[in-house]
């Protein structure tokens, strides 16, 4: 493996866990495992492609186990590894501090959709 630098440690977070969908995986994944279509349904807005480009991403970064069942027609489920678990505290601050910002711009959280992640708020 190539040494590489970073400036601040949070680039290392950043690099696993970053961009627009894989912490909404992995927010999914932290209430179980999940199909790919169970995903894809729990985000109607991510492309088949993208889904499958972050999944392989997370699982190839040791966050999120792939387990493939042996049957006809094959089975495939993710869920957080061990080390995709010691994520569980960050996942929930991010969804804390957006709860609270949606309360700042928006003066309620009625622009959240409805979603097994969004039942708390109710």
């Amino acid at each position: 493996m190539k040494e590489k630098k970073y400036n601040i440690s949070v680039e290392a977070t950043l690099e696993v866990i970053g961009g627009k969908w894989k912490c909404v995986i992995l927010c999914h994944l932290n209430h179980g495992k999940r199909r790919t279509s169970e995903l894809k349904r729990l985000m109607p807005n991510i492309t088949q492609k993208m889904l499958t480009q972050q999944l392989r991403e997370l699982e190839e970064d040791g966050v999120i186990n792939r387990i493939v069942y042996n049957q006809v027609p094959p089975k495939v489920e993710y869920e957080l590894s061990e080390y995709g678990k010691s994520l569980q505290g960050i996942l929930d601050a991010l969804c804390m501090w957006g709860e609270k910002h949606i309360i700042k711009v928006y003066g309620d959280t009625s622009v959240l959709e409805e979603n097994i992640l969004n039942e708390h708020l109710n």
